[in-house]
């Protein structure tokens, strides 16, 4: 009976928690909403599309579906990586299109409070922070928590859309 009193008044007090699959981008740990996530793959053969953006590693065939792949350490200006064997792609919803992003590796899904979640840092006028929802405060470590959608421009995401037609 205690145990639910709890649960109860962590309700009442409007803290919500939601799920975040996270992963890592060399040292770095990131999180995207999990209800964004339609799957996780291993690295499969990416065909190469001329003409695409460094970023865009290129299409993957899955199970019918012709899906574009972005290197996400590429899209983030990071060096780029040898692939090992845990780097896998994560299929991402963005609403009217599937998008596969490669990761380093996944680490798992978390429950992160709402209040455990602070406004992402301003680095001045010339840094746009606007693809990130927060920083999440989880185990001692700081996850990015990033919105899949705005992490691509809308110019980026209509030429991977023309592309994938």
């Amino acid at each position: 009976m205690g145990i639910s009193n709890t649960n109860q008044e962590t309700r009442d007090r409007g803290t919500r928690m939601s799920k975040y699959l996270t992963f890592n981008l060399g040292d770095e740990v990131y999180g995207l909403e999990i209800l964004r996530v339609r799957e996780i793959i291993g690295l499969m053969d990416i065909t190469k599309v001329p003409r695409m953006p460094n970023f865009v590693r290129g299409v993957i065939n899955l199970r019918g579906k012709v899906i574009p792949v972005v290197d996400l350490r590429l899209k983030f200006g990071m060096d780029a990586a040898e692939d090992t064997k845990e780097t896998c792609i994560i299929v991402v919803d963005l609403d009217d299109m599937l998008m596969g992003i490669t990761v380093d590796c996944v680490s798992e899904v978390l429950d992160i409070h709402e209040q455990d979640i602070d406004e992402a840092p301003e680095f001045g006028v010339s840094v746009s922070t606007d693809f990130i929802l927060g920083m999440g405060k989880a185990r001692d470590k700081v996850i990015i928590l990033l919105d899949i959608s705005k992490v691509l421009t809308t110019g980026e995401i209509a030429m991977l859309a023309k592309q994938n037609k």
